[in-house]
C-alpha cells in the first residue's frame, strides 16, 4: 500500500500540512508512531508505515470541517491519511458515503482514490497518542495547526467527533467572543456562532461506540445531515 498521503502544496493547506508533517514538538509522541511503524501489527507486517504527522485531508477548497481526536496507531499512522485504514474510518466514511460527501464508501489507503466534496478533515492532534490519550501538553502543542487552519477561511459548519474536538472548537469560539458559554458535548447538539457558524458534536465513530450501540449509523446520518445542512 501507498504511505504517501496527498498533499495540496499549492495552496494554505498545503503549506500548513508541509509543516504538520515535519513537525516534532512532541518526542514522546513521535518517538511512539516511529515505534508502532517498526513493530507493526501482524496483520501489516508487509506495510510501509507513515510514522508521522499526519496531514489534514479532503477538499482544498472546502469550506465545512471535521475534527477528531487523533491518528490510530495503525490507522492513520500506517496510511499517512485521516480516517483511512481502520474501522473508525470505514464507519465514518461509508455514513458521508451515505451522504453524498465523498465518492466511495471504503477508506483502505491513500492511493484508494477517495475524493471528498467541500468537506476538510483534521484532528486535535496530528501524531498517534499510546493509548488514545494525548497529554495536555501535546494538544497545546498541536493547537496551532488548528487554529491556522480555522483562521484560513470563512467555515460554514464543524462536526465535532468526541468531546475533546468540541471542546476545543467551543474554546476558540468563546476566546473570540463568537460564543459566551461552552455549551456542554452531546450526540446531535448544535451550536450556531454569531457569525452564523454552525458546530455540531457526534460520539466518535470508535470500535467502542460503534460496536457497543453507543453510535449507530443512523444517529451518525442524522450529524452529518446537521453539519451538511445549509
Amino acid at each position: 500500500m501507498d504511505p504517501q498521503p496527498k498533499i495540496y502544496v499549492n495552496n494554505l493547506c498545503g503549506q500548513l500540512n508541509e509543516r504538520i508533517i515535519a513537525c516534532s514538538r512532541c518526542p514522546r509522541l513521535i518517538s511512539y508512531c516511529q515505534n508502532i511503524g517498526l513493530t507493526k501489527r501482524k496483520a501489516f507486517l508487509t506495510d510501509e508505515y507513515w510514522a508521522k504527522p499526519v496531514p489534514n485531508f479532503g477538499d482544498p477548497e472546502a469550506t465545512r470541517l471535521i475534527i477528531g481526536l487523533a491518528p490510530a496507531a495503525h490507522g492513520a499512522n500506517r496510511t499517512g491519511r485521516m480516517f483511512t485504514g481502520d474501522r473508525s474510518g470505514d464507519f465514518l466514511f461509508e455514513a458521508l458515503h451515505k451522504a453524498g460527501l465523498c465518492n466511495q464508501p471504503t477508506s483502505i489507503c491513500s492511493s484508494d482514490g477517495l475524493q471528498l466534496a467541500g468537506v476538510l478533515i483534521t484532528a486535535c492532534v496530528h501524531c498517534a497518542p499510546p493509548d488514545n490519550k494525548p497529554s495536555t501538553k501535546e494538544i497545546s502543542n498541536c493547537r496551532s495547526y488548528f487554529l491556522e487552519l480555522f483562521h484560513s477561511r470563512d467555515w460554514a459548519s464543524i462536526l465535532c467527533l468526541g468531546t475533546l474536538a468540541w471542546t476545543q472548537t467551543l474554546t476558540l469560539l468563546k476566546d473570540s467572543g463568537q460564543i459566551k458559554a461552552i455549551q456542554k458535548f452531546g450526540h446531535g447538539t448544535c451550536v450556531v456562532t454569531s457569525s452564523n457558524l454552525k458546530i455540531v458534536g457526534s460520539y466518535h465513530p470508535s470500535q467502542q461506540n460503534t460496536f457497543t450501540g453507543k453510535l449507530t449509523m443512523p444517529m451518525m446520518l442524522e450529524a452529518i445531515r446537521l453539519f451538511a445542512m445549509d
